[in-house]
């Protein structure tokens, strides 16, 4: 059975809309010409995105209205370091706005913090409100080229388990173990070595690398033997990893 290198692009876009801190809605209303708003959360649930918007946003008024407007969320995936080249991924959702009546909407943003704490859902009823996409499209885009997603699918992904630790371990290992990375870094293949080595992502299924050189940036996926299920584990994969540069080199974009 072929090894699990890196998660699906289904979820890719759960990770990337539970991480982002924002994003940004484009509206074709009957009312509201080419809106643009701000999004200052994404969460993604079924077949649904839960929105949350200024109370002055011109989407609101269109989802009030219930005309059932075409609408697009882009999700732009940056790297928690502060990297030449920051954006990892862009995520697109594409649906039809409804209105999350007011009276469920505090009910509702209790129950999504459950799954996805965010401090931003304690701005519903104070400036933001929460609006729902029924989505029809999901695409990504990352540097291997780009690809669209079912609903269905999307539907039945997870986010990465290591989402909300991602930042804190990246910067971590970054600041205080430049020894692991160097033990890591023999195992990208010498061609691509000369340059400034720095973590990029951290998922259950390995670690990428960016590879800053004078003229290019290169992107090195050091997949783990098997996927992680457990943050206690983390750390124990990660010296794995480092202590058999022996093992073929694997390099994913």
């Amino acid at each position: 059975m072929a090894t699990i290198v890196a998660p699906c692009d289904a979820e890719m876009i759960q990770t990337a809309c539970r991480r982002a801190q924002g994003g940004t809605l484009s509206v074709d209303g009957s009312n509201v010409s080419d809106a643009c708003d701000a999004v200052a959360m994404i969460h993604l649930f079924e077949g649904d995105a839960f929105l949350l918007v200024a109370d002055e946003a011109p989407a609101l008024t269109v989802a009030v209205e219930g005309d059932e407007s075409s609408a697009v969320v882009e999700v732009i995936d940056c790297a928690p370091l502060q990297l030449r080249e920051r954006v990892r991924s862009l995520v697109w959702l594409t649906g039809s706005l409804h209105e999350v009546p007011t009276e469920l909407q505090r009910e509702l943003a209790v129950e999504i913090a459950g799954d996805h704490p965010d401090e931003r859902l304690l701005d519903i009823g104070h400036g933001y409100s929460m609006v729902r996409m029924a989505l029809a499209t999901a695409v990504i885009a990352t540097a291997t080229g780009a690809g669209a997603v079912a609903v269905d699918e999307l539907a039945c992904a997870e986010p990465d388990i290591f989402w909300a630790y991602e930042a804190d371990w990246l910067s971590h290992l970054e600041s205080d173990h430049a020894d692991l990375i160097h033990q890591l870094a023999r195992r990208i293949p010498p061609a691509l070595r000369c340059g400034r080595i720095r973590p990029l992502r951290l998922d259950r299924f390995g670690l990428t690398f960016r590879v800053e050189s004078a003229d290019s940036d290169s992107d090195v996926r050091l997949p783990f033997s098997r996927p992680v299920s457990r943050v206690a584990d983390l750390s124990a994969a990660l010296q794995a990893l480092a202590l058999h540069p022996e093992l073929d080199h694997q390099s994913f974009c």
